[in-house]
C-alpha cells in the first residue's frame, strides 16, 4: 500500500510540477520577447504618459498593446490589480522539491546511492544532495555581488559559473548515481533561478513601485541598484532555463547518466541549452536591427550535440558467450530473483509488477524488455549489478515467448 500511495504522490507532485514549470517558463520567455520588441513609441500622448515601449500584438481573435513604462503612473495611483510574477517561481520549486523528497530523499538507498560509485549512508547522500542546492546558490550569489556590476562584470560572472557549474557537475558525479547526479545538478540551478525571484527580484521590484508611487523617481539614490540587480538576476534566469530543462529530462535516457565521463556529457547538453537560449533571446533583436546575428549561438549548439551524437554512439557488441536459441522462464528465474525481486517480488511490487512467477512475468513481459533491455532504465543505477549479458538473455525470452520489438 506505501508503494501504491508513493506512485499517486509521485504522478500528482510530477503534474502540479510540470503545470507551474511551463506557467514559469512561458511568462519568463514571454517578456524576453516584449523586452526586445517594444520601440520607443511616436505618439505625442504615449510620450506625455511616459511610455518607455509599446507593441501591438494580435491573438484569439483581438488586438493587444503592451505599454512599458519606467515612471510611475500619472498621478501615482495604479487604477487596476498590478500582478506580480513571482508565485509561478515559487510553485515550479515547492512542487518540485517535494517530489524530490518524495522520489529521492525517501528513498535515497535506491535513487541517490550507487555502491560503484560510493557506498555511503542514506543519511548522508540526502544531507549532500540538498547541500548542493544550498551552497551553490551562496557561491552564485557571491559572485553576482562581487563582480556583477564592475567593468566587463557580467563576461567575469559568465565564466565564473562555468567553472562552479563543471566542478558541481564533476562532483556530484562522484558522490551520487548517474541519474540522481543528473537530477541534482538541474535542482541545484533551478533552486537558484527561484532564490533570484524570492531574495532579490521581487524585493527590489516592491521598493522601486514603492517609491515610484510615493512620487519618488526611479533613478534617485539608492533605488537604481534594485533595478538593476532585478534585471541582473533576471537575465541569468533565462540562462539558466534550458540547461535546467536538458538536465531534467537528460536523467531519464541511462545511455547518457550511464557513461563514464557523464559529468562531461551532462556540461556540455547545458552548454548546448545555453547557446541555444542566446540564440532565441538575441534574434528578436536581430530582426529590429538591434542585435548581431544570432544563428551562430544556434550552430554551436546543435553542432554541440551532433559533436555528442557521435561520441556516444555505442561501439559494437563484442560476441558474448552461445546463447540458446530460445529462453524459457526457468532460464531467467535466477536472474530476476537476483536482480529484480527485491523490488518485484512477494514483499514489495513497485508499479505493481512481480517476477518471481512464470505467470507474473509473462503478464509484464513488455515492461521488463522495456526497462531491462530497451531504456536499461532498470534496476535502478544498476543497484544489482545486472551485466549486459543477463540483458541479453532476458531479451532472447522476451523474443522467444511470443513478444515483439515496439
Amino acid at each position: 500500500m506505501d508503494a501504491y500511495l508513493l506512485d499517486w504522490a509521485n504522478l500528482l507532485l510530477r503534474w502540479l510540477h510540470v503545470i507551474v514549470a511551463i506557467a514559469w517558463i512561458g511568462s519568463s520567455f514571454y517578456f524576453v520577447f516584449l523586452d526586445n520588441n517594444l520601440l520607443a513609441p511616436t505618439a505625442e500622448d504615449l510620450k506625455k504618459k511616459g511610455v518607455d515601449g509599446a507593441m501591438w500584438a494580435v491573438h484569439g481573435g483581438g488586438f493587444y498593446n503592451p505599454q512599458k513604462y519606467m515612471v510611475a503612473p500619472q498621478g501615482g495611483t495604479i487604477d487596476s490589480k498590478l500582478h506580480w510574477f513571482y508565485w509561478e517561481s515559487y510553485s515550479t520549486w515547492l512542487s518540485g522539491f517535494a517530489l524530490f523528497c518524495v522520489l529521492y530523499l525517501w528513498n535515497a538507498s535506491a535513487f541517490l546511492i550507487d555502491k560503484q560509485v560510493l557506498d555511503w549512508s542514506p543519511m548522508a547522500a540526502g544531507f549532500a544532495a540538498v547541500g548542493f542546492l544550498v551552497v551553490f546558490w551562496f557561491v552564485y550569489d557571491a559572485i553576482c555581488r562581487a563582480f556583477g556590476f564592475r567593468r566587463n562584470g557580467e563576461r567575469i560572472v559568465a565564466a565564473l559559473l562555468i567553472v562552479v557549474v563543471a566542478a558541481a557537475t564533476w562532483l556530484a558525479c562522484q558522490l551520487f548515481s548517474g541519474r540522481a547526479a543528473f537530477l541534482i545538478i538541474g535542482a541545484m540551478l533551478a533552486t537558484t533561478m527561484s532564490a533570484n525571484v524570492f531574495f532579490w527580484i521581487i524585493p527590489g521590484q516592491r521598493k522601486v513601485v514603492a517609491a515610484m508611487t510615493g512620487g519618488q523617481p526611479c533613478d534617485a539614490d539608492g533605488l537604481a541598484i534594485h533595478g538593476k540587480r532585478g534585471k541582473q538576476r533576471s537575465v541569468h534566469n533565462t540562462y539558466f532555463t534550458l540547461p535546467v530543462l536538458i538536465a531534467m529530462l537528460s536523467n531519464h535516457y541511462s545511455f547518457l547518466y550511464s557513461h563514464p565521463q557523464r559529468w562531461a556529457v551532462l556540461l556540455l547538453l547545458m552548454l548546448a541549452g545555453a547557446l541555444i537560449r542566446q540564440f532565441f533571446v538575441q534574434r528578436h533583436g536581430w530582426h529590429l536591427g538591434r542585435a548581431r546575428n544570432p544563428w551562430p549561438f544556434a550552430a554551436a549548439g546543435v553542432a554541440i550535440l551532433l559533436g555528442m551524437i557521435a561520441w556516444l554512439k555505442p561501439a559494437p557488441s563484442a560476441p558474448s558467450a552461445a546463447m540458446p536459441e530460445t529462453v524459457d522462464y526457468a532460464r531467467i528465474q535466477p536472474v530476476l530473483a537476483q536482480r529484480c525481486a527485491i523490488c518485484h517480488g512477494e514483499a514489495v511490487q513497485q508499479k505493481g509488477i512481480r517476477v518471481d512467477s512464470p505467470e507474473q512475468a509473462n503478464a509484464h513481459a513488455q515492461q521488463i524488455y522495456q526497462q531491462v533491455v530497451l531504456t536499461r532504465q532498470m534496476p535502478l543505477s544498476n543497484a544489482t549489478q545486472m551485466t549486459d549479458d543477463e540483458r541479453a538473455l532476458v531479451a532472447r525470452w522476451f523474443e522467444g515467448q511470443g513478444g515483439k520489438r515496439p
